[in-house]
């Protein structure tokens, strides 16, 4: 395997992560060295993790700092091969056919291909940066087709032949573990599991990537999401919950509303299910009281 010393300018985990900060991302060492890792030597990252921790905007910066064009495969239950990698343009096939009459028309070119993500992501593996979101979301015949791709990065046309990039391309898979991915697949990826950040490295992100927000402010935020996380809620807050939540109370608090007021008035925005927001509302005061103090 091709080992990458750099990529982009970038020559070990402190670089990388210095880039990930410019690209208004702050990742951890362990998060920066397994990304670095899988970018030297070519392998895909696997990104494990709750909801909201920070996975598909952790592929977006990296795709960011590379200078190259996110392609984001969706993953969802009964995703096939041809959502994935490529699909004929039948009507337009047809249409040459029609045309064409007794002339020969070639109805396998690249004109009346369909090119989805992995297969774009095989044709242009130095401008491109390949995200399978949320994988653990497809079902085990999926995820033993990634197996193949995963193997030599090529894929099998049949009207066309074998499509193999001509290096490694960069592949970002996430999960949310709803289910156990298959151990083949782990193998053939670096594996690093997201958790939600500690209250300096969250009060940062707010503070980065809201900066209308005071630092007092973020703080309590993040105290509040703390208690929240801690409750057996349906959706509990993620970090982008945490930095739209301290933006509307701050928004509201221009406005006059006071603390803990704004915040109380402005928990929609951090808690997004009904039960969750009936659950939570008698104890409310409290967890925004103990924030502040």
């Amino acid at each position: 395997m091709p080992i990458r010393p750099t990529i982009a300018g970038i020559d070990g985990p402190d670089r990388l992560a210095e880039a990930l900060r410019d690209a208004q991302y702050l990742a951890g060492d362990d998060l920066a060295t397994a990304a670095y890792l899988a970018l030297a030597l070519g392998k895909p990252l696997l990104l494990e993790g709750a909801p909201g921790v920070g996975k598909t905007e952790a592929a977006k910066a990296i795709a960011s700092i590379l200078g190259r064009e996110l392609l984001r495969l969706q993953c969802y239950e009964g995703i096939d091969a041809a959502t994935a990698l490529y699909e004929w343009n039948y009507p337009r096939q047809m249409l040459a056919i029609r045309q064409a009459g007794e002339a020969y028309v070639n109805i396998y070119a690249d004109d009346y291909l369909i090119a989805r993500p992995m297969l774009e992501a095989l044709r242009d593996p130095r401008g491109t940066v390949l995200l399978i979101d949320e994988v653990d979301r497809a079902d085990h015949e999926f995820e033993a087709f990634l197996l193949e791709f995963l193997s030599d990065f090529s894929i099998s046309i049949p009207e066309r032949g074998t499509v193999r990039a001509d290096e490694h391309p960069v592949v970002i898979l996430t999960s949310n573990r709803t289910r156990e991915l298959h151990e083949a697949l782990r193998r053939r990826c670096v594996y690093h599991w997201i958790d939600y950040p500690d209250a300096r490295r969250e009060a940062d992100i707010v503070m980065m990537r809201a900066s209308s927000v005071a630092r007092t402010t973020a703080e309590r935020v993040v105290a509040a999401v703390a208690q929240l996380r801690a409750e057996p809620l349906a959706k509990v807050p993620g970090i982008a919950e945490t930095v739209e939540w301290a933006e509307a109370a701050t928004l509201l608090a221009r406005q006059g509303e006071a603390w803990p007021a704004a915040f109380r008035r402005a928990i929609g925005v951090a808690l997004k299910d009904a039960d969750d927001l009936a659950y939570v509302a008698p104890r409310l005061d409290a967890i925004l009281t103990d924030a502040a103090a």
